[in-house]
């Protein structure tokens, strides 16, 4: 079975850095990951730079960056001015993100879900490119809990007769459990088999690796993953790192899963990034190296 990677280092694992990596660097690193076999990019954020200075760049790496026929790069929009900027970058799609939780949407995007939702629909009616749709805290919220599945399925309804090119689930702040997330993937693959889903999750409480599981139990096949582990939303109490895509890659490829993804070079790139940041990160086999690794006695 194969398993597609959605790189959001340069996004989702960035948003939360203090120090703020250069262009060049970024574009190396995307290079990198290319050559790594990453062939799907999150490469950014068209956002207001008051609230996300990390992501001020976004139009400049978007104008520097080798595209390749063969590799996405998709750009993260929270309102208007968002889609016109990337629309103007030539992003190759569009991910249109909002929250199933009514406080975290406010803090995040700034206005209702029902007011999110009516964004949604127009962006799908009128961009150009595909449009990706991705409901975060689609699992449980830090300031309204964990959620019954029926919530999320009634959104998921509305936004399924929008007809995006895809629907994720974020689970934002790593709050999902592997039961609730195979019985709510099971529960939509079931009812809409044929539709595009994917899943963003965080390792906040340690799940992440189980979750993927439990998601590809549910059907799932598209996952976004950090490179070393990095990131998090800076609107989200206890919000930390993204599922590891060194980590991910290694216990898929082990399990039999084919990725295409080079699994030494991605320890190599987040070695690197380790020391671009100047701290530790929260990747595992890059410490430790694959299992099938043996030392001398």
């Amino acid at each position: 079975m194969k398993i597609n990677i959605n790189e959001v280092v340069t996004r989702d694992g960035f948003q939360m850095e203090s120090k703020i990596p250069s262009i060049p660097y970024k574009l190396k690193l995307i290079n990198q990951l290319m050559a790594a076999g990453i062939k799907h990019f999150e490469l950014t954020s068209f956002v207001h730079p008051k609230y996300v200075p990390q992501m001020a760049d976004a139009d400049q790496l978007f104008a520097q960056i080798d595209r390749r026929s063969d590799v996405t790069f998709s750009a993260l929009v929270l309102n208007q001015r968002g889609v016109e900027r990337a629309l103007d970058a030539r992003a190759d799609e569009l991910n249109v993100v909002f929250s199933l939780s009514e406080t975290h949407n406010l803090k995040n995007a700034k206005a209702t879900v029902s007011e999110s939702m009516d964004f949604v629909k127009r962006v799908i009616q009128l961009a150009p490119i595909p449009v990706n749709v991705c409901i975060s805290t689609a699992f449980g919220c830090p300031y309204e809990g964990i959620y019954e599945k029926e919530r999320l399925m009634d959104v998921y309804e509305s936004l399924v007769e929008y007809n995006p090119s895809s629907i994720s689930l974020g689970d934002t702040t790593g709050m999902a459990n592997p039961r609730q997330v195979e019985e709510t993937c099971s529960a939509i693959k079931s009812r809409w088999p044929n539709l595009n889903v994917g899943l963003h999750l965080h390792n906040t409480r340690g799940m992440g690796l189980a979750n993927v599981l439990a998601g590809i139990r549910g059907g799932i096949t598209n996952f976004d993953s950090a490179l070393g582990g990095i990131g998090g939303c800076p609107f989200a109490k206890g919000a930390t790192g993204n599922i590891c895509t060194e980590d991910v890659v290694h216990m898929l490829e082990q399990m039999g899963y084919e990725t295409g993804i080079k699994v030494d070079n991605l320890i190599q790139i987040s070695k690197g990034l380790e020391q671009e940041l100047e701290k530790s990160l929260p990747g595992q086999i890059m410490k430790a190296g694959q299992s099938t690794f043996t030392y001398t006695a």
